[in-house]
């Protein structure tokens, strides 16, 4: 049973650094390595965590509060919402703090779009913007 142990912390210890390493785009394709948000827990900036099955970052050093979930808390956390497989995900009106990036993908409105600027909070097909064909 000892080595077992012992490789099962071998192999959390290289998930945790993968965690750290990974692009947001990455993160979102392996969700499960990152721990479920803890209302007790000190955070710091860039950790980034579960919250009912969707992928938050955090925006600054904190010990949570229940009343500080990640969805309650814009200030605290922004939702990662673009994808790394290059399959567009649906639109999601972003904060200042998790905007979409020139080459983003997204679909709205039954068409795919693609950001034509860094930084884009606007909604697809009012500003910055491109349809993809």
């Amino acid at each position: 049973m000892g080595k077992y142990l012992e490789a099962a912390k071998v192999v959390r210890e290289a998930m945790d650094v993968a965690m750290k390493v990974l692009t947001d785009k990455q993160a979102l394709h392996a969700v499960a390595l990152y721990p479920v948000w803890n209302d007790t827990a000190k955070y710091y900036t860039g950790d980034r965590v579960r919250y009912e099955e969707t992928l938050y970052k955090c925006l600054g050093d904190h010990t949570a509060q229940p009343s500080w979930t990640p969805p309650d808390a814009p200030s605290l956390w922004a939702k990662v919402v673009t994808s790394d497989t290059g399959v567009p995900l649906p639109w999601q009106q972003p904060d200042n703090t998790n905007p979409y990036m020139k080459g983003d993908k997204v679909t709205h409105k039954g068409k795919t779009w693609v950001s034509a600027i860094d930084n884009n909070v606007w909604e697809p097909g009012v500003y910055g913007w491109e349809v993809v064909m």
